[in-house]
Parts: structure tokens; sequence; C-alpha cells
């Protein structure tokens, strides 16, 4: 396959949103890719975000555009509760998924959709945008060739100014946990992604998920909402290779240190630190070991699969997993993240829910 990978966005608007931050930039920078469609709720904002990104292909459903015979991939870049009607709809209209993450409000909803995807045999990418990031591929390379050793404990701390004390009315319903898109799924779930990603899963998890808030002003309107998303989120556990994990995400606040994961080992040590959550912040790496003290670590440029050009920040780790989609689909393999990872994420997320609401340590 040598022609460009056509691809048609679900959510793009000219105002506000993923689709506008992150996934237009990426894929105006990818020689490989031709965003060729947009589609929105509405006419008048398909027609404005067409105009405005130079898209020769418009729409106000998105029927009609998972089934256009010249689209290669469709990207869901919605609200979560719409993610299973859409991804539903490409799959069975043929197209290759990329779905942004959570890839639904729940791991059933998760399992329906990758199942299809393998019927079909389809290849689907979910947006865990950490995994496209160069210093974390660094990181689990290094822990892989023994940096640090034998791996003891890890800490991560994550911060996230959503899920606090005031929200606008676009993003209120964050703040309602039966949608799926929470402090616990969305930088919970970035965050434990790479974790596990970089150093195994879970053997046991021991979580508090917890509402301090029980509403938020909403700026624009004046108006409260009622708030049943955790704006807390805490966890011990053990990886299945025995190193003991200390996990905090903290809503709401804007203050102190945006995102910290350290990595002990008995040989070493990593320390990442980031301006904002692990998905799209600018990571910074430093290492150590025989006692030396932190210093920084380069990132060679195998690392980075997209041109020089592409944004820092939120478009970089997009068009990072654009890449490897494209790979996947030329390859007829799998990429990854794929849609199966995805349910072990949902499924793990469920997990630590439960240990919240049982109060007893759970078994993944």
């Amino acid at each position: 396959m040598s022609k460009k990978l056509r691809v048609g966005l679900i959510g793009a608007t000219v105002t506000r949103g993923w689709a506008m931050a992150a996934h237009i930039p990426a894929l105006k920078g990818l020689a490989g890719f031709e965003l060729a469609a947009i589609a929105t709720s509405r006419r008048e904002t398909a027609d404005a975000a067409a105009k405005a990104y130079g898209v020769p292909l418009a729409f106000d459903d998105y029927h009609e555009m998972v089934n256009h015979p010249d689209l290669d991939i469709i990207t869901v870049s919605v609200k979560v509760p719409m993610h299973f009607d859409m991804v539903t709809a490409a799959l069975n209209a043929g197209k290759h998924v990329y779905c942004e993450w959570p890839l639904g409000r729940d791991s059933v909803q998760a399992e329906r959709m990758a199942a299809l995807a393998r019927k079909k045999g389809l290849r689907c990418i979910v947006g865990l945008q950490s995994r496209g990031s160069p210093v974390v591929n660094r990181v689990k390379d290094l822990v892989a060739d023994g940096y640090v050793g034998r791996v003891l404990g890890t800490t991560m701390v994550t911060t996230a100014p959503t899920w606090g004390g005031t929200t606008d009315a676009a993003s209120a319903y964050l703040y309602n946990y039966s949608n799926g898109a929470t402090l616990l799924s969305i930088p919970g779930g970035h965050s434990l992604d790479a974790l596990c990603y970089c150093l195994g899963e879970f053997s046991q998890i021991s979580a508090t998920v917890k509402t301090q808030r029980k509403e938020a002003l909403i700026s624009t309107t004046g108006k409260r909402v009622g708030m049943t998303a955790p704006d807390q989120v805490a966890l011990s556990g053990v990886l299945k290779g025995g190193a003991v994990v200390s996990f905090h995400a903290r809503g709401g606040m804007t203050r102190g240190t945006p995102f910290l994961w350290e990595i002990h080992g008995d040989k070493g040590d990593l320390a990442v630190t980031g301006d904002a959550t692990i998905q799209y912040a600018e990571l910074k790496l430093r290492g150590g070991q025989e006692g030396e003290p932190l210093a920084d670590l380069p990132i060679p440029d195998s690392y980075r699969r997209v041109p020089k050009g592409i944004p820092a920040m939120r478009p970089y780790n997009v068009a990072q997993l654009y890449v490897e989609l494209g790979e996947a689909i030329r390859a007829g393999r799998n990429p990854s993240p794929g849609f199966y990872e995805a349910v072990v994420r949902h499924h793990m997320l469920e997990v630590i829910r439960k240990s919240s609401d049982t109060g007893e340590r759970q078994q993944p």
C-alpha cells in the first residue's frame, strides 16, 4: 500500500477539543496520511471545520462518513459515551479505527468492540498516548535492559486540574461517574497504563477512590453540577514481578508537582517528571546507578517515529500512534496499543474500583 491513508475524523471543531488540539496538527504533519473528512453533529460546525482545516469532505451524520468508500481510517475523538456506537459503525463499514481512550464506558463495551474488530480483520488502535512517548519507551527499554536491576518499587503521582471545584459547561459531563470519563479512567488510566507498559501488570491492588467534592461550579453559567466522579485516587499494590507500587491521582490541583514517576531498583534509579499529565506532557528523564546522583539521560532519535516538525505536547504522541497504526495496516499486523490492550486496562480500572468499594485487596 503506497497511497496515503485517508482519515475521517469524528469530533473536530474550530473552537475547542482534543481533535483540534492534537489530531489535526498530528495528521497535517504526517506525509503518509491525509485528513480527508470531518464529521460533527451539526452541518454548520462541520462545514466551518472543513473550511478552516482545508478538508474536502464534511458530514453532519457520522454514519454517512464511515460508509464513504474513499476513507481508510475513522478516528473517534468525541465524548466517551458516544464511542461504542461510532466505533461499531466504523467497524461494520469495514474501516480501520483510531479511538480515543477510554475505549468505552466499561470493559463490556470494550470487549465487544475488540471482538468485532478481530472478526472483521481490521487494525484498530486506542489513544493510550503515553505509549507513543519517546521517554516512556526509553524507560521501558532501560528497565528491560537492566539499568535499574531488579525493580523493587515505584512511585507515581499525577495531577489533573479538571475534577476540581470549578468547570465549564462543555466539561461538566466529566463530573458524572456513569459517563466513563473520570479522574480514574483518564489521568489514572493513562498513567497506570504507562506504569504497566514499562514494569508489568499488577498481581494485587488495594485502592481508595473517593469523591471529596460533592459539586462544582459551572463558570460559564453560574450553575452548580453534582459530582459523582472521583477527585482522589490512591492505590498501593504489587506487580507480577514483585515490585511494590504507590500511586496517587489528584483532581482539581493546579499547584505542586504535575507529574512524578520514580522507579527504584537494586542497581539504580529512574525518575520521570512532567509539566502536565503523562499522555501529552513534555517529560524529562533522569537516572543514576552505583550510588551516583540522578543525571539527565538522553533519548536516542530512534524513539522518535515522526518528522521533526510535529508540534510538541498534545499532537506529538498522537502522531506517534498514527505512525504505528499506519505501519500495522500496511504490514497486516495488529497495532499497539490495540483494542484488546484497552480491554486489559478497563478491567484493571474496574478492579481498582472494586477494591475501593469493598475495602478489600483485589487480585486482577
